[in-house]
């Protein structure tokens, strides 16, 4: 590429994705939101015990380093300017807990995994203390239910629970975050300076953030007897939050002096990414879990049907936050690393398609993947796995089908529930993430929910916003989002190809087989015997 083709290119922006079982690190063109190279590095999860998940929070900050500095390798391969990069936008695993030493720049445990049920015991205390233990006792202020899933309660277990935590509070010594605050004050400086902030979407997923002033509550604070001095400072998802700076331990300094002007939780980074501006569009992203959100725009909408109320976006100081409403389930694609790595009925996840493809039919079995529970509409914790409706016919591709055609009907019920609560349905569904690669998938859930799938050729959907965002801030405005200088997205689509009637009735004995899921687990069981009988959580990533 000649030096006058490098000009052409233009500014870049760099975005940093950290997920649930992979780090990615991708660059992107701004005046055309082409991609132009990235890396990515698989993350270790460890589950010291039934239904725990972790993961190493230094892990994570060197995977990090290790995309941006192999991506920029790529890069200057090409002939590309690293220098072009003007911007780095973060997007992260949502809710996952970590909590650090200012002083030494170290974790003081491993960071706890949205996805881990240590805390059920812990919920059901903070039970006891709310009128008719209501669940749902926070909603108008936080958006969420009462729940294992969220932030506050994790860092509720690790003041109980972990001694070095307690004496670096007592300290003044500790530090709390989501991935994003780690990352952004790892990135910044560290012990040496960093910047603790977080943005106001990874706020509203910790129980402890205000919807509506968008301030930490004080009183959502006493309640979980959350210090509040260890919190980070909440920002727009697009400014200027600080620079990276060189890490000599990692030999990692490429991207030194570019601003981090970008931060997302990767549910709302991919309504950016999928550019759902305008109130009522919504988009299905199929990673480790399912997550779909609806844009309600300047408008706070509470679900009656078992959804959440989340923060889709800020972006900018100034600019108004929009809402949004949010379906999570918590096995999607995790269902599928299952089938291979704990039952060993294939050896990659792709075959898991060829198998679906081979039958096209589960012949009556349904598997409902409720491992850690399940999450939307029912948040009954209660709930475990089971695979239903078997026969002596019945043969590993017949369990696959079923596998992808639960992701489908999970999806299907977070719609209904959208549906309803917006009263306007939608005509399409919009989607993105790792899964949507699986042709039957996309054409299975097509057909279970009688309406086209929509999936654009370029999937990075999620570290597109991210990028989106920190382009687009003041102080760097190399990225419009203008609806007219937005780029048009090629996409391909899924029309339904089976009849309405058949889809309601496979639809009916799913809802039949999640009922019998329910009511499985109960807190006082001997913990031997748990231990026996637990699921052990795997996960993928979007």
């Amino acid at each position: 590429m000649a030096a006058s083709d490098r000009m052409v290119l233009g500014p870049l922006v760099g975005s940093i994705d950290q997920g649930t079982s992979s780090t990615r690190f991708l660059v992107f063109n701004a005046k055309t939101a082409e991609l132009l190279s990235h890396h990515q590095v698989e993350i270790q999860q460890k589950f010291p015990k039934e239904g725990w998940v972790e993961q190493d929070p230094k892990e994570i900050l060197k995977s990090v380093h290790e995309c941006v500095e192999r991506t920029c390798e790529k890069l200057q391969q090409l002939n590309i300017d690293i220098t072009n990069i003007k911007a780095i936008g973060v997007s992260n695993q949502r809710e996952t807990t970590v909590v650090w030493d200012k002083t030494t720049g170290e974790p003081l445990y491993n960071a706890i995994v949205w996805l881990d049920l240590r805390t059920q015991s812990t919920v059901e205390r903070l039970l006891k203390r709310i009128p008719g233990k209501n669940k749902a006792f926070f909603k108008f202020r936080t958006g969420l239910p009462l729940s294992t899933y969220f932030s506050a309660v994790k860092l509720r277990w690790l003041l109980d629970n972990v001694e070095e935590i307690r004496q670096a509070v007592d300290d003044g010594r500790a530090m709390f975050g989501t991935i994003d605050s780690w990352l952004i004050w790892s990135l910044t400086g560290g012990k040496n300076g960093g910047v603790h902030c977080t943005d106001v979407t990874n706020a509203s997923r910790t129980m402890l953030f205000n919807i509506h002033s968008l301030e930490w509550d004080p009183e959502l604070c006493q309640f979980f007897d959350i210090p509040m001095e260890i919190l980070p400072k909440v920002r727009s998802s697009s400014e200027i939050y600080g620079l990276m700076k060189i890490c000599p331990s990692l030999k990692s300094g490429a991207l030194t002096g570019v601003p981090i002007s970008g931060c997302l939780g990767d549910q709302s980074a991919a309504l950016v990414g999928q550019m759902c501006f305008q109130d009522g569009q919504a988009k299905n992203t199929y990673g480790t879990g399912c997550f779909l959100l609806c844009n309600t725009g300047q408008k706070c909408v509470f679900s009656e049907h078992g959804l959440l109320t989340t923060i889709a976006y800020k972006l900018g100081r100034d600019k108004p936050v929009c809402y949004a409403l949010e379906g999570s389930v918590a096995i999607a694609g995790a269902v599928v690393r299952w089938l291979r790595d704990n039952l060993g009925i294939v050896k990659t996840s792709q075959e898991v398609e060829k198998l679906a493809a081979e039958v096209g039919t589960s012949y009556g079995c349904y598997f409902v993947p409720a491992f850690s529970g399940l999450y939307a509409p029912y948040w009954e914790p209660s709930a475990r796995g089971i695979i239903c409706g078997l026969t002596q016919f019945t043969n590993k591709n017949h369990i696959a089908f079923a596998a992808l055609e639960a992701v489908c009907f999970q999806t299907r019920e977070i719609l209904d529930a959208i549906n309803k609560d917006c009263g306007i349905p939608l005509n399409q569904l919009q989607v993105d993430g790792g899964m949507t690669n699986n042709k039957v998938l996309m054409q299975l859930q097509s057909d279970i929910l009688c309406i086209p799938v929509v999936k654009p050729s370029m999937p990075e959907t999620t570290a597109l916003g991210a990028a989106m965002a920190a382009g687009a801030a003041e102080g760097v405005g190399i990225w419009s989002l203008n609806p007219g200088d937005l780029t048009a997205v090629t996409c391909e689509r899924f029309e339904p190809q089976i009849n309405p009637e058949e889809s309601e009735y496979r639809y009916a004995r799913w809802k039949k087989a999640v009922l019998k899921s329910m009511g499985w687990e109960t807190s006082e069981a001997p913990s031997n015997v748990i231990s026996k009988v637990g699921l052990r959580i795997e996960s993928t990533e979007d």
